[in-house]
This record gives C-alpha cells, sequence and structure tokens, in this order.
C-alpha cells in the first residue's frame, strides 16, 4: 500500500446511533488508531416516504444524521490530532456566510484541523424546507466558495455578486486556516471545472477504473487550463469496505494512488455493524489489510 496516501475513516453517521458517549469513544478510537481524518456526511432533513410512492434516494427521515459542524465542534474538544473533514457538505442549501462562521468556529476550537468539503446535494425536499432554490444550485455554488474564501481570510469583506450582497462586514474570529481547504465532491463535467478553478481538492465517490481515469484527466487538464499546478488539487477516494472483498482492498488503494489520489478514506457501513466497536474493528482489520 502506498505510504503517501493519507488515511481516513467515514464517520458511520446513519450507524453510529445518538448516544453522546459511544461517539465520543468512536473518535477517539480512531485517532487513536493514527488515521489522519474523519469524514462525516451531511443531511439536514429526510423525506417522509409515506407520501411519496416511488421515492428512491437513498436516505429518508428514518435515516439518523448528526448535524456536522455541531459534530465537529464536540469532536474537536475531544480529539488532538485528527482532522475533521464534511463529506459532503451541501452548500448551496445553506446560507454562505453562516457556513463560514461555523467553519471558522470548527477550526478555531479544533486548532486547524477542520477542511470543508462541498456539493450540491441530489435531494430537492431539503431545499423546499430549507427556502433555498434546487435548481440553480451549481451555479450559486461558484459563487459561495468566493464568498467563502475572502470571509476565511479577510476582516471585512465587500463582495457584490449576482446572489450575494455583502457589505464591509466580516466573521471574527477568522479561522486558524486562511483560507480554510474547500474540496469539492460530484463527478459533473462543470463541478470537475469549479474544482479545478476554485477548489483545493475533489471527492469523488467512484472505484477507480476507465471512468475514474477520465475524470481524472479532465480535472487535470481543467487545472492546468485555470493556470494552477495539478498539485494544487488533491484527489480523496472513498473504499466502501462492504462493496469490495477484503482480497481487493489493497489493489483498490494502490489504483486510486496510481491515478493521483492523495487521500483515502475507509467507509464501514452497509456492512451490517450494529455496535461502535464493530465499525472500529472494522476500521482496524482495514488498517492492517492495506499496511499502515
Amino acid at each position: 500500500m502506498p505510504t503517501t496516501l493519507q488515511i481516513g475513516a467515514v464517520f458511520p453517521q446513519t450507524e453510529i446511533g445518538a448516544d453522546p458517549v459511544a461517539i465520543r469513544e468512536y473518535a477517539e478510537a480512531v485517532e487513536a488508531m493514527n488515521f489522519s481524518h474523519i469524514l462525516a456526511y451531511d443531511h439536514v432533513l429526510g423525506a417522509d416516504t409515506a407520501s411519496r410512492p416511488g421515492w428512491s434516494g437513498p436516505y429518508t427521515s428514518e435515516t439518523l444524521f448528526h448535524e456536522v459542524f455541531t459534530l465537529f465542534g464536540y469532536l474537536a474538544a475531544l480529539t488532538r490530532r485528527v482532522e475533521l473533514v464534511t463529506g459532503v457538505v451541501i452548500l448551496p442549501q445553506r446560507q454562505t456566510a453562516l457556513v463560514a462562521k461555523q467553519a471558522a468556529e470548527v477550526d478555531v476550537l479544533s486548532g486547524g484541523r477542520f477542511r470543508l468539503g462541498i456539493g450540491v446535494g441530489w435531494n430537492p425536499v431539503e431545499y423546499e424546507g430549507l427556502n433555498e432554490d434546487f435548481h440553480t444550485r451549481g451555479a450559486r455554488s461558484a459563487e459561495q466558495i468566493e464568498v467563502l474564501k475572502a470571509l476565511f481570510t479577510r476582516p471585512v469583506v465587500t463582495y457584490q455578486g449576482q446572489w450575494h450582497h455583502i457589505v464591509a462586514a466580516g466573521i471574527n474570529p477568522l479561522p486558524v486556516r486562511r483560507p480554510i481547504p474547500i474540496w469539492l465532491g460530484g463527478h459533473a463535467d462543470q463541478t470537475l471545472r469549479r474544482t479545478a478553478r476554485l477548489g483545493d481538492g475533489w471527492l469523488p465517490q467512484l472505484p477507480p477504473g476507465d471512468e475514474a481515469r477520465e475524470l481524472v484527466t479532465r480535472l487535470r487538464e481543467y487545472t492546468r487550463a485555470a493556470g494552477r499546478p495539478e498539485s494544487a488539487v488533491g484527489i480523496e477516494a472513498r473504499l466502501t469496505l462492504a462493496r469490495t472483498p477484503e482480497a481487493g482492498w489493497a489493489r483498490y488503494a494502490e489504483a486510486w494512488h496510481d491515478l493521483g489520489a492523495t487521500h483515502l478514506t475507509i467507509n464501514t457501513m452497509g456492512a451490517g455493524h450494529t455496535t461502535v466497536q464493530a465499525h472500529l474493528d472494522a476500521l482496524r482489520q482495514a488498517k492492517d489489510t492495506l499496511g499502515v
């Protein structure tokens, strides 16, 4: 297994339950096992399927999700080294200045250990409930990134855009990392272009192979066209243990490394684990198998 890959753990959002003690035990154990980061998924509202026959989304109102910024404020106090990563915050359904404030606070409380992964989401029910436009989410996200970077780095900001109007205002405290790294999730061509132009990294959710190679090639081309070195944009792959046989875990990691991945995050959900210890045992098994 390539030693240059940063290996993280996906916080088992939908399976960990609501016991704060269990969440603490998980975070402390992940850090003790020397994982480089903890990545958490995000959803605010889940749809009730009783009134939506034919619902095809992967999550519903019965799916448990901890709110990521509050969760990371809690984990910031419980950990000392592990990086805290959103993978991904659904940015366009949120107020940008409030996200900047929340992200900066997590970064301050963690001593500069926060990385902001963002995406545009797939669930119109959430957008409707949060009073945001589902149909303009992609275009708005590019402007949101610009606003976030300004608020992360300057004590006073004036910004006039299509969707944002800030006049001589700023957040305080500013984050430790200025700006907080912003990584983008998604496979659409416009997402790759936004990542190349504005992002610090890309969060793909597909296995290594021909499709992944083609997407990475395009990302690198767009990055160079934006006047940035290829190394300016990291790549964080995801290994879902339940979808890949153990015999293929090392090959999976090596293949993504060969495609240019800088990070690999291990997802233990979907394998039938019913306790925090079972998730931790699966992470330990993965580390042992990968030789890291």
